[in-house]
């Protein structure tokens, strides 16, 4: 007979989310419920939702009602993350047709409150908001807090911030920040490793920050080594979301002298110019980008830096951009993503005045993006002729395409090359071209 406990879980946003939804489905999984591509066929939807910025809301309001009107008669639809945890029973409000929401709070209680959307006596949607930001490390419920794509894996250290961004949402969605112990670390590394994994990729909302609420000063520097020791058989370890200011000295060491760390940070600035900085509350000291990059780029100096910035902040004006673009032109960083500032009424930022005109905001993003195309042109084209390590994405049709060192996956470029090279291998590659995000090569192992 059919146990009727069948799921179709839909995840968005950033792979900080996607690391969410694949615990969620864990625990889903181990309490005798089974995953479905197809929605139409599930007994629960469950759809981990983005509300970091608005089109990331306008995506998961979007699915929702889009799953909403073609919702069978016995099916339950959840609403769970961040835009549940933002808005609470106003999502219920926005999507007719919703039966619960669970926010970021509580994400590990998700089959018992799935359970109780089931058996309730009325068909009123239920709500699982619980102030407690136990995130991370005390009640996982044992599962894991990474997600695997091919051969490379995101493991979340640490979840919520306590820095005080003028324009973010995330304290007020996760918490303040809490440390994942670092024995279920190593534990997890160990697992991914003995599974054939070649690239673990650490993930927090602040990575630099990670064991800071237990006194430690350099424990992600630490937190590394020790990954390196506990699962040698990695070939990459990639660190995403270093925050200004907290790129210790230990820190840089252990990325010059680890060969398993790739030499690779991501360093989100959000702007060049120390007055805009002030506004959105973040560290304004430009001089320490300038001699910190100066250092790192000393002591590693095949590094690759990519940033990303917000143009159109509340009061940005014509000389602030233009020290940005400066700024840009004098740190000749390898990556970069721009963003238009996007409103948000419940951050600080909401109450600012001058707001910047869309079509000034759209035309600085363009203007940002190609002066940095022309930089990171130019940088790809100095790597033509080398030979550089590629892992492998996968192939189709005499063309295959891989990720170097430099290229996180989702957000940066690819290796195009000759041939067909099975998925998940690593091979020495021969650059041939360069364009302004991708390279061209040939194997040549």
């Amino acid at each position: 007979m059919r146990q009727n406990k069948t799921y179709h879980l839909v995840s968005l946003g950033c792979s900080k989310n996607t690391v969410d939804s694949d615990s969620i489905a864990q625990l889903l999984n181990t309490s005798g419920y089974e995953g479905l591509e197809q929605a139409a066929k599930a007994d629960v939807i469950i759809v981990n939702t983005c509300g970091f910025i608005g089109p990331a809301r306008d995506e998961s309001i979007d699915t929702l009602r889009d799953l909403a009107k073609h919702k069978k008669k016995n099916q339950q639809l959840i609403a769970a993350g961040c835009l549940s945890q933002l808005w609470g029973p106003k999502l219920a409000e926005t999507v007719p047709g919703l039966d619960g929401v669970i926010g970021t709070r509580r994400w590990m209680d998700i089959v018992e409150f799935i359970d109780q959307v089931r058996g309730r006596a009325k068909p009123a949607p239920m709500y699982h908001l619980p102030d407690e930001a136990v995130t991370v490390g005390d009640d996982e419920r044992g599962a894991g807090r990474v997600a695997v794509q091919g051969v490379s894996a995101y493991l979340k250290i640490a979840d919520g911030c306590r820095r005080p961004c003028a324009f973010c949402t995330i304290p007020t969605i996760k918490g303040t920040m809490k440390s994942r112990p670092r024995e279920a670390i190593l534990h997890e590394a160990q697992m991914l490793a003995a599974g054939g994994l070649r690239e673990l990729i650490l993930i927090a909302q602040d990575l630099t920050d990670y064991a800071s609420d237990r006194g430690e000063r350099d424990g992600l520097a630490t937190l590394v080594n020790d990954i390196t020791l506990a699962a040698p058989s990695l070939d990459w370890v990639r660190l995403m979301y270093a925050y200004p200011g907290a790129v210790t000295d230990k820190l840089i060491e252990v990325m010059a002298t680890n060969e398993k760390v790739v030499k690779y940070l991501d360093i989100p600035l959000q702007h060049g110019h120390p007055d805009t900085l002030r506004r959105m509350r973040r560290p304004s000291n430009i001089d320490w980008v300038y001699r910190t990059l100066e250092k790192m780029r000393s002591a590693i100096p095949e590094l690759c830096v990519r940033t990303t910035f917000i143009v159109g902040y509340p009061g940005e004006t014509d000389a602030e951009f233009d020290g940005l673009m400066k700024f840009v032109d004098d740190m000749q960083f390898d990556r970069v993503g721009v963003f238009t500032y996007s409103f948000e009424a419940n951050t600080p930022s909401g109450a600012l005045p001058d707001q910047v005109p869309e079509d000034v905001k759209n035309a600085r993003r363009d203007a940002l993006m190609s002066r940095q195309q022309q930089i990171s042109l130019r940088r790809n084209q100095r790597l033509v002729g080398k030979t550089m390590m590629t892992l492998i994405e996968g192939s189709n049709d005499g063309l295959t395409v891989g990720r170097t060192y430099r290229d996180a996956p989702e957000v940066d470029g690819l290796v195009i090359i000759e041939g067909d090279i099975p998925a998940g291998r690593m091979t020495p590659v021969k650059i041939t071209g360069a364009m302004e995000y991708d390279l061209t090569g040939v194997a040549t192992g």
